[in-house]
């Protein structure tokens, strides 16, 4: 019988019908409810539509599923569907692998191409895709996956990009053949060829609403093209090496381009220049995916492994997953609603990302070192959930972590700042006494005085003698408890309480120890005790009214 795993799930439903809900009347984001940070609120979590004023709701850096094949080999590209239920990904042996969009489970799998698939790109209309292998051949499809048509002759080499007009009556290819063609999409067939790069196209992007073509290739060019005329209307050098990827912006300004230069490069065609740099990565980046819903967020993955968040305007990542992959990234993509990001890579896996949730921190397995994740143990920490503690750099002290401030009392008695040198598992036996502390900490009460030499017997005389010969071997008697401090013990009263002027005043008592104090009543011939302090207090009022009353 085959064992009953559980599967996790992340499910946009609820979040879709709380948005239908607050949006009757919330009137903009000024009405919207804060979340608060603690689990209980993510019933309150809304689509990251909703969101539009904050991108940092969408950073999806929250590791939730891998998939992985039976076939392992390398993950070329990922691209969801229209409806976001599943997600395609084409891998070196030539298949297409569907998944669960939301349970993340297997669905099917078929055979698409002869040769390693290195694009695919949906249509506008929902209804069709097209794929390009390594062998030039370019590939028709419906939505149930059925192949209606295949062109396998479209380019002499592998066809390294594809992307859909607005209208989705032609579409554009890239190949490393050094040319960008454009094709009629109804008959298949080449309507111009762009030449103008000097090798390997390994990128193009058609503009979201007008007939303009970005390419990058690997002669470090990224250009623009008329795609109506088949005209290069501009070049950009700003790269060094060779440009991977081209990705234009949603609100069709921006172009965004990447490269083995290890550099991300903005550049805005309204005024033709360079806006803004990107670095961060130590290695190629080679894959780039904009956010479908917040125009300054994209994501970025490198051919070390790694994935950066950034938002247009700071040069630095907003999140680092170091150790997303253990290979190159190779491909990237968002959930149609934005709340999931996709990732294929040439370690054969393909992963999945989420949103934090209200009371989540960003520190998994994958934005941690090695020694921080889920599934390894930190030592400092003792049974603690690792991923909610932060590992200190440097390991803790024998006496364990302590208040800023305060010093360590390693084995000491609260309220005395000594160590006593002896054990605690050791018992006293007989007339065994206590060692009095060789050393004192600095600041340390003083240690109370003992009583007169003429109240000690001679037992205790002649060992007194003996530790003032020689204290370091010797050992004191056990010391008596000193006197209680009176002060302290009086009943609170607004007015002091004085004697009657008439009545004799009791003799002082002498500071314990000192001539002319009392013997102690558990010594042989000693006085009966003065009367207590609640006795006398007692007298004393019952002498005062007497006196009054005469």
């Amino acid at each position: 019988m085959r064992k009953l795993t559980q599967r996790r799930a992340v499910d946009y439903t609820s979040t879709a019908v709380r948005y239908m809900q607050t949006r009757m009347w919330q009137r903009d984001c000024r009405d919207r409810t804060g979340l608060q940070s603690t689990p209980a609120a993510a019933i309150d979590m809304l689509p990251t539509v909703a969101y539009s004023d904050n991108p940092s709701t969408s950073f999806t850096a929250k590791f939730v599923h891998t998939s992985l094949n039976k076939n392992r080999c390398s993950i070329n590209c990922v691209l969801w569907t229209p409806n976001g239920r599943r997600l395609i990904t084409g891998s070196q042996s030539g298949e297409f692998t569907l998944w669960n969009g939301q349970s993340f489970n297997f669905e099917m799998i078929l055979q698409a191409h002869d040769q390693a698939i290195r694009s695919m790109v949906w249509s506008h209309n929902d209804n069709w895709m097209v794929s390009g292998d390594d062998g030039g051949a370019i590939k028709y499809w419906q939505s149930n996956m059925n192949n209606v048509k295949a062109n396998k002759s479209a380019h002499k080499e592998s066809v390294r990009d594809l992307s859909f007009c607005r209208t989705d009556l032609k579409f554009c290819s890239c190949s490393d053949d050094t040319t960008v063609k454009v094709w009629d999409f109804a008959s298949c067939q080449e309507e111009r060829s762009l030449t103008g790069h000097g090798w390997d196209v390994k990128s193009v992007d058609w503009h979201p609403t007008k007939s303009l073509l970005v390419s990058g290739g690997k002669d470090n060019l990224v250009k623009l093209w008329d795609a109506k005329s088949g005209k290069e209307l501009s070049s950009f050098h700003g790269h060094k090496n060779t440009v991977l990827c081209v990705k234009w912006n949603q609100n069709g300004n921006w172009v965004l381009t990447a490269g083995k230069d290890q550099i991300i490069k903005l550049y805005d065609i309204r005024a033709m220049k360079e806006l803004e740099s990107f670095r961060g990565h130590r290695k190629d980046v080679t894959a780039l995916a904009w956010h479908p819903f917040h125009e300054e967020y994209f994501v970025s993955g490198s051919f070390d492994g790694s994935m950066f968040h950034w938002l247009v305007g700071h040069e630095t990542p907003q999140i680092e997953v170091p150790t997303a992959h253990d290979n190159s990234v190779w491909d990237l993509a968002w959930h149609p609603i934005g709340y999931l990001l996709c990732s294929g890579s040439n370690d054969h896996t393909t992963k999945f990302w989420c949103r934090n949730r209200p009371g989540d921190t960003a520190r998994d397995k994958f934005t941690m070192n090695q020694n921080q994740g889920y599934g390894d143990p930190n030592p400092n920490l003792g049974g603690r959930f690792p991923g909610n503690f932060p590992v200190l750099d440097q390991p803790l002290a024998p006496g364990g972590p302590f208040v800023p401030g305060l010093t360590r009392n390693e084995g000491t008695i609260p309220g005395v700042g000594a160590a006593m040198p002896f054990s605690l598992d050791s018992p006293l036996h007989g007339d065994q006494t206590q060692p009095l502390p060789i050393s004192m900490t600095l600041g340390a009460p003083p240690l109370p005085p003992g009583p007169h030499p003429s109240l000690l017997n001679p037992n205790q005389q002649h060992q007194q003698q003996r530790y003032q010969q020689n204290p370091q071997q010797q050992q004191m008697p056990p010391l008596p408890m000193p006197p209680p401090n009176m002060q302290q013990l009086q009943p609170p009263s607004h007015h002091s309480l004085l004697p009657h002027p008439h009545l004799p005043r009791p003799p002082q008592m002498p500071p314990h120890g000192m001539p002319g104090s009392l013997p102690t009543p558990s010594m042989p011939g000693s006085l009966p005790p003065m009367p207590g302090q609640r006795t006398s207090l007692v007298l004393f009022c019952l002498l005062d009214h007497n006196f009054l009353n005469v």
